[in-house]
């Protein structure tokens, strides 16, 4: 993949798309064959290092009992409220973040149950996107949005300088 460039991964359920791309961060080793990142062979990368560099936003958002922005610095706890404020505008999060009563400091509750399963996905794209990775990895991170704001969700992340990897079913 071309550093920079967007690839999508489409296919039907079950046919190894999340799996070919957790192959990325070592999420999983490869049985055979080998999986590069900047020309060098994933294995001979320490995870923390490799991971580092890798912002992953799942169909499953992973959400904890805390603040909105404490669930935003989640890997990069060194982040600014700008940072944060940032990543949360690319990911069409901002506005609905600051109409809650405590905006930013507003409470999660675990898994995200008081917020909708867009809300809770775009959460997890800025949480991506805060980390400043190289790769963004997208499985199917946008299922969950209708197809306006996904529409303005993929033109913002176009803006950002990272290598994109997205994964889905529909080809929009």
């Amino acid at each position: 993949i071309q550093a920079g460039t967007t690839v999508a991964i489409l296919g039907a359920t079950g046919s190894g798309k999340s799996t070919l791309v957790h192959l990325i961060p070592r999420l999983y080793d490869t049985s055979g064959g080998t999986v590069r990142v900047g020309g060098i062979d994933v294995r001979e990368l320490t995870k923390s290092s490799l991971r580092s560099n890798i912002g992953i936003a799942l169909q499953q958002p992973e959400l904890f009992s805390g603040s909105v922005s404490d669930n935003l610095r989640f890997g990069r706890p060194e982040a600014t409220d700008e940072q944060i404020i940032a990543a949360a505008t690319a990911a069409q999060a901002h506005d609905f973040i600051t109409a809650m009563p405590n905006g930013y400091d507003s409470v999660i509750q675990q898994s995200g149950t008081n917020l909708s399963g867009g809300q809770r996905q775009r959460l997890m794209i800025a949480r991506a996107l805060v980390r400043n990775p190289s790769v963004v990895i997208f499985d199917e991170a946008t299922s969950a949005l209708d197809n306006r704001t996904q529409a303005i969700v993929s033109e913002s992340l176009d803006k950002i300088s990272c290598t994109r990897i997205v994964i889905a079913h529909r080809l929009s």
